[in-house]
């Protein structure tokens, strides 16, 4: 089997070790052979964009534009394809790779519209015949480290405003999802990025990570809470810009006058769809004692039917969770909510299909507190757990005592009730009648507390981050 190679200095280098790609939908499907790089790897790719951004950041903002708008167009034209490449490595369903797919079509094109669009200020000084003026420059070589649960859609959201800005780029994915990372930097190639600009270090995050983290002048990640403090501490002592997303533990508030079936529909969505391996899930479902059996009653039922199966075959709803580790990990989270006494009311179990895979039904818990550890840390799995609170302000304080604070939402008909919760709710992103996870790609993205650190990502704010401010003074002669 062929060797997909890392792409360094406009180069496809295959290296000396290489890992198989397994689809979690049937381990007996190896979807190609990655290169594993090295330390040398990285080093030699910084090397490259240090001296390929010189030009990149000279070229017109049309010529920007146009490299970014053939991408967006090419991924577009290509997304059943990729899309369905996507769902056969991280295990999501054929319908939510295309839509991935698409986002980060629509990524690229929006950042293709901003390079145009972006400038600075022109001001005048407190001083007589001087004229002052606000400009942003590239911050330099950029590290981007991004995770399997998105593959393309993450990658996308970091690499396009990166090159729309004038910088230079090193991206590492994730173990276990190389072939989006690959297609997209095959597509980037083509596109005409020079060489170098945009460099793919493919490997694993103790090596090739570390190196970007130690070398590169800006580290973007998205990831665990562990890798993200790491990365934080180790960009401090080398004073580079950093930007960490790092996961979450969200609740959806149901009030006792919700409309009942949108608020089964918020719960079931924002929680167990994409087999519950999103950051945005609604893992803490916080719901009024009013109308808390009627919920529970109809969460259950629903969960009932839902189809969990091979990501590519129609019908599934819900395919298998990305690998063993992630499949154990979920399953000794069912154990411990047992133990600490949260009852089981829909239990997940491992399931047999067809082909050997991951596989894995959805677990609602009842009768939790927030004090339990299903509540505490994130799972990253088909878990959700109820918690009964008996008015509103309960259910706030709850919803709020977390370590994270990410995205939040809160099923109501009340207006009241629903302003008061966006200003009070302790998280980055609110929703109101509308499932926790689902994001739109102009507008800003981030959390608060240990969800998050630095910037946001996505939208026109994405130049806090990848863009540096100078101000000029100048005398006119």
């Amino acid at each position: 089997m062929a060797v997909f190679g890392n792409l360094i200095a406009g180069e496809w280098r295959v290296g000396a070790d290489a890992r198989a790609n397994i689809n979690p939908s049937d381990t007996n499907d190896v979807i190609g052979e990655y290169a594993v790089g090295s330390r040398r790897d990285v080093e030699d790719a910084v090397a490259a964009a240090r001296q390929a951004m010189k030009g990149w950041a000279r070229h017109t903002e049309q010529q920007r534009a146009d490299i970014l708008f053939r991408v967006g167009e090419e991924m577009f034209a290509r997304r059943e394809e990729l899309g369905e490449q996507l769902a056969r490595e991280e295990g999501k369903t054929r319908a939510e790779g295309i839509g991935e797919v698409t986002r980060a079509s629509q990524i690229f094109r929006f950042f293709a519209g901003e390079v145009v669009r972006f400038g600075g200020e022109f001001l005048p000084s407190v001083r007589p015949g001087i004229d002052v003026s606000i400009r942003r420059e590239p911050v330099g070589v950029v590290g981007l480290i991004t995770p399997w649960n998105f593959p393309i859609a993450i990658a996308a959201w970091k690499i396009a405003p990166a090159l729309a800005y004038g910088n230079a780029v090193v991206l590492k994915p994730a173990d276990l999802t190389p072939a989006s990372a690959w297609a997209l930097a095959d597509i980037l190639h083509r596109a005409g990025v020079p060489a170098g600009v945009f460099n793919l270090v493919m490997g694993r995050g103790t090596v090739v990570g570390q190196a970007i983290v130690e070398t590169t002048d800006a580290v973007s990640f998205t990831g665990s809470v562990a890798t993200g403090t790491g990365i934080v501490q180790t960009a401090a002592s080398r004073m580079i810009r950093v930007q960490c997303e790092m996961g979450g533990k969200n609740p959806l508030v149901v009030m006792d006058d919700a409309d009942l079936d949108l608020a089964i529909s918020c719960a079931v969505d924002g929680s167990f769809f994409q087999t519950g391996q999103r950051c945005t899930a609604s893992s803490r479902l916080i719901v009024h004692e009013a109308i808390h059996d009627r919920f529970v009653a109809g969460v259950a039922e629903r969960l009932e039917k839902i189809v969990t199966g091979h990501a590519l075959k129609a019908g599934t709803q819900v395919g298998p969770v990305v690998d063993a580790k992630q499949l154990e990990q979920d399953l000794s989270y069912v154990d411990i909510g047992e133990k600490d006494g949260a009852h089981a009311l829909v239990r997940g179990q491992r399931l047999n299909r067809e082909t050997p895979g991951f596989y894995l039904s959805p677990t609602l818990f009842t009768e939790s507190t927030n004090d339990m550890r299903i509540n505490r840390e994130e799972v990253f799995g088909p878990v959700a757990a109820v918690i009964r609170v008996k008015d509103y302000e309960e259910a706030l304080a709850t919803a709020n005592d977390t370590v994270f604070g990410l995205s939040s939402g809160i099923v109501t008909r009340s207006q009241k009730l629903s302003q008061h919760f966006q200003a009070n709710s302790e998280s980055g992103l609110t929703m109101v009648n509308l499932p926790t996870a689902g994001l739109d790609y102009h507008v800003p993205f981030g959390g608060r507390k240990g969800s998050s650190y630095g910037p946001r990502e996505q939208g026109r704010y994405a130049a806090e981050f990848y863009t540096i401010v100078k101000t000029s003074y100048a005398m006119p002669v």
